[in-house]
């Protein structure tokens, strides 16, 4: 069981990895798109992604099949979602407008079908068992699958986005296939388990006695405010890395997309180990210790001194310091993000298992919901500053000093800031020795 929920987060973890790093760059560098118009465009499929979540999660937690509600939902919307996700690297033709109307129209599509996947799939954490120490395992299993599947992605991402256009969309086509793959595979090695999962028993429920329902539950608020504050501060980062590593760090373009690999191998690496700290210590404890490494990777990227853009990053002793220094912030950086993917959905299942009925469709898409619309939000907002601030994407190294500062802020005070909030509102959680809770067989 553990293994095949592993496999279901890999195609649209890829995606996901693909998306946040490329996908705003893509827009500006290679489509052409002004910044705030690449922003707006990412705002606008958050927006999107609100309204589909919510009714895709009480769609699964209403359908009836011999597989559970669930799989149903990933077998069936695979490989239409391989072939909308290959079209979104496609670069449309005509003007920015025209190319914005085309674009908006293919996200939709593609985040519509990623929804039908990655929600009921999301799900089924809370409803294949009522452990806690094998709720975490299952959620490690998945972010490590993701995260793995990233790492892959960021390869491929290194080896074809310098052919510009073409590599984009040779990329996409790679990806496609990927996901199709890996949501098959996730469906077929859970079907056993999927039909003897536990159900919802609630009733169908309008929005306003949805949105009471969850008012109600304190711990999902709770979990909730955390996964928001933990993942803005984490998508902030990831669009604006490139451009933090080209223009302020002065790395070469084709180092620039290499250098990403170092963080999905110690997210990796601090998936293992705050899941086995959370099952040892508790989720609070790991949150803790993870959220203090990012937040002093954050503080110290603020501060990084840039190479000297007009050698090589190996030729000479200060840069190669300069180098490392980079290298080893990146380091604690992905071993400190790695709470992000693991905690707030380990969490999620004991907010569920205080709902009376535990709608655990309802209780995911809501999640998801908010924390799409603040991630909306937020790169909303990143495309206007990068905007206000002076930056160019055409400029490439050439950009003014408010812009230079402006990108140091959101790779480093912003997203500190925020997972210091995450910290507070998980003060005196009521864990309790949850996770010393035997893991079943």
């Amino acid at each position: 069981m553990v293994w095949a929920y592993g496999f279901g987060d890999g195609g649209t973890g890829l995606a996901a990895t693909l998306l946040g790093f490329y996908l705003f760059v893509f827009y500006t560098a290679i489509a052409g798109l002004p910044a705030w118009m690449a922003g707006l465009v990412l705002m606008l499929i958050k927006v999107w992604d609100g309204i589909n979540d919510p009714f895709v999660g009480w769609l699964s937690d209403h359908t009836h099949s011999r597989w559970g509600p669930r799989l149903p939902w990933i077998a069936w919307s695979a490989l239409p979602l391989g072939a909308a996700m290959a079209a979104v690297w496609w670069v449309p033709p005509g003007g920015p407008w025209q190319k914005f109307a085309i674009i908006i129209a293919i996200q939709m599509l593609a985040q519509g079908l990623y929804t039908c996947v990655n929600l009921p799939y999301s799900a089924l954490a809370a409803e294949l068992t009522g452990s806690t120490p094998l709720r975490t395992r299952l959620n490690a299993a998945r972010f490590t699958g993701s995260i793995l599947a990233g790492l892959a992605g960021l390869v491929i991402g290194a080896l074809l986005v310098q052919r510009g256009a073409s590599g984009y969309l040779q990329m996409g086509l790679l990806t496609g296939v990927i996901i199709s793959v890996t949501s098959l595979i996730c469906a077929w090695g859970l079907a056993p388990f999927a039909r003897n999962c536990q159900r919802p028993t609630g009733h169908p429920e309008p929005l306003a006695q949805q949105l009471r329902r969850l008012a109600r539950n304190g711990r999902f608020l709770r979990v909730l405010g955390l996964y928001l504050l933990l993942w803005c501060g984490l998508q902030l980062m990831q669009p604006v890395s490139l451009i933090y590593l080209g223009v302020v760090m002065h790395l070469p373009e084709n180092w620039s997309t290499w250098i990403l690999l170092p963080f999905q191998l110690s997210a990796l690496a601090g998936l293992q180990l705050w899941s086995r700290v959370a099952n040892r210590r508790g989720r609070v404890f790991a949150l803790r210790w993870g959220a203090g490494l990012w937040i002093g990777a954050c503080l110290i990227a603020m501060v990084l001194v840039p190479l000297d853009g007009a050698i090589g990053p190996l030729d000479s002793v200060a840069n190669a310091l300069k180098l490392t220094a980079l290298v080893a912030t990146i380091l604690v950086l992905g071993l400190g993000a790695a709470t992000a993917y693991l905690i707030p959905w380990a969490l999620l299942p004991d907010a569920i298992d205080a709902d009376p009925d535990r709608p655990a469709g309802l209780y995911t898409a809501w999640m998801v919901v908010t924390q799409k619309l603040g991630i909306g939000l937020a790169v909303f907002m990143l495309g206007n500053v990068l905007s206000l601030s002076g930056y160019q994407a055409k400029l490439a190294q050439l950009q003014p000093e408010s812009a230079l500062f402006t990108i140091r802020l959101c790779m480093g005070l912003i997203p500190a800031v925020m997972v210091v909030l995450g910290l507070l509102v998980m003060r005196r959680w009521p864990e309790h020795g949850l996770h010393t809770r035997a893991v079943e067989p």
